[in-house]
């Protein structure tokens, strides 16, 4: 699987307004997320490394106790064990994310769904 297309994988919604498509490989996870409008990325963290880049719309982005808003093109890293949350601004985002390693809850959600 070294070629992907997003529109090969049906979403899985995460909270209310933010859909995740999540294809992986054996070490690393990619999540292609789409934010609606009035959405949020509740705070929470996870073991797992993180980074990604805003591809469209602005993002207000919180890593720790520091908060941004993100234009597109803008990327972050999220370090281990991070607090975070995210929300759009001013109407739907959609990020790229990355994870290391494979979040497993995810692939439990989508074997609940695709499996």
């Amino acid at each position: 699987m070294p070629f992907i297309n997003i529109d090969d994988y049906d979403p899985i919604e995460l909270t209310p307004g933010a859909k995740a498509r999540t294809p992986f490989g054996e070490n690393v996870m990619l999540s292609y997320l789409e934010l609606d409008e009035g959405s949020t990325i509740p705070t929470h963290a996870h073991p797992h490394e993180q980074a990604g880049m805003l591809l469209q719309g602005n993002l207000e982005l919180t890593i720790g106790d520091e908060t941004r808003l993100c234009k597109p093109g803008e990327m972050y890293i999220i370090p281990p064990d991070t607090p975070h949350t995210a929300k759009p601004v001013g109407g739907p985002a959609t990020l790229l994310d990355v994870f290391s390693p494979v979040r497993e809850d995810y692939v439990a959600l989508f074997n609940k769904f695709f499996g």
